[in-house]
C-alpha cells in the first residue's frame, strides 16, 4: 500500500463527513468506521505515485518471429471514479502485437491494477494502459478495451444498475479498423471456445 496515504487524516475526514450527514461518529456501530474507511482508501488508492512501467521491466526479446498477437481478456478491474469517489468495476481486455519484446502475462494485470488504483475516469484509464504498454514494450500495436459498471450511474442520478460503459484505446497497427474488428470478434467469444 502507498506510504503517502495519511490514514489518521482520512479517518478524521470520515468522522467529519458522518457528522455532516447528521450521524454520530461515536455511535457504537460507527466507532470503527473512520479507521476502516482509511484502510480501504489506502488500498483503493495504492497506485498513486507508483510507476506502472516497473511491471514491464522483465520484457524479453522474441527474436525474428515475434508472433501475431498477444491477447489477455477478462482482467478484473476495480477503480474509484474521481467525480464522486464511487467505485467502478468491470473487465479489461488487452491485446498487443509484439515487435521485438514480450512480457510475462501477469505483468498486464499488474499494469491495470496500478493505474486503476488511483482516482480515475474510465476513458483516461484505458489511454494510460495503452500508453504504458506502448512506451514499455514498443509493440507494433496495442488495443485496450475496458467494460465497467459505475457506481455513479448505478446508485445515484439516473440509477441505471445494468448499464455498462465500454471504452477503447488503441495505438499503432491495432488502431486500424480491420485489426480492431478482428480483436473485437475474439473478445466476443466465450473463454472455452
Amino acid at each position: 500500500m502507498t506510504p503517502s496515504v495519511d490514514r489518521p487524516r482520512i479517518a478524521a475526514a470520515v468522522r467529519e463527513l458522518l457528522t455532516a450527514i447528521g450521524e454520530d461518529p461515536d455511535r457504537h456501530e460507527l466507532a470503527s468506521t473512520p479507521a476502516r474507511v482509511a484502510d480501504a482508501y489506502a488500498e483503493f488508492f495504492s497506485g498513486v505515485g507508483v510507476d506502472p512501467s516497473v511491471h514491464l521491466a522483465d520484457a524479453v526479446p522474441v527474436g525474428d518471429r515475434p508472433g501475431e498477437l498477444v491477447l489477455l481478456r477478462d482482467i478484473a478491474l476495480r477503480s474509484v471514479c474521481e467525480h464522486h469517489l464511487l467505485p467502478f468495476r468491470g473487465r479489461a481486455h488487452i491485446a498487443y502485437r509484439p515487435a521485438e519484446r514480450v512480457v510475462g502475462l501477469s505483468a498486464l494485470p499488474r499494469v491495470v491494477e496500478t493505474l486503476a488504483s488511483r482516482p480515475q475516469v474510465q476513458e483516461r484509464l484505458g489511454e494510460q494502459i495503452a500508453q504504458v504498454l506502448e512506451d514499455g514494450l514498443d509493440p507494433a500495436g496495442v488495443l485496450v478495451v475496458l467494460e465497467a459498471s459505475h457506481g455513479c450511474v448505478a446508485d445515484r442520478g439516473v440509477r441505471q444498475a445494468d448499464a455498462v460503459t465500454v471504452t477503447i484505446a488503441s495505438r499503432g497497427e491495432l488502431a486500424e479498423p480491420a485489426a480492431r474488428a478482428e480483436i473485437m470478434v475474439l473478445l466476443g467469444k466465450p473463454a472455452d471456445d
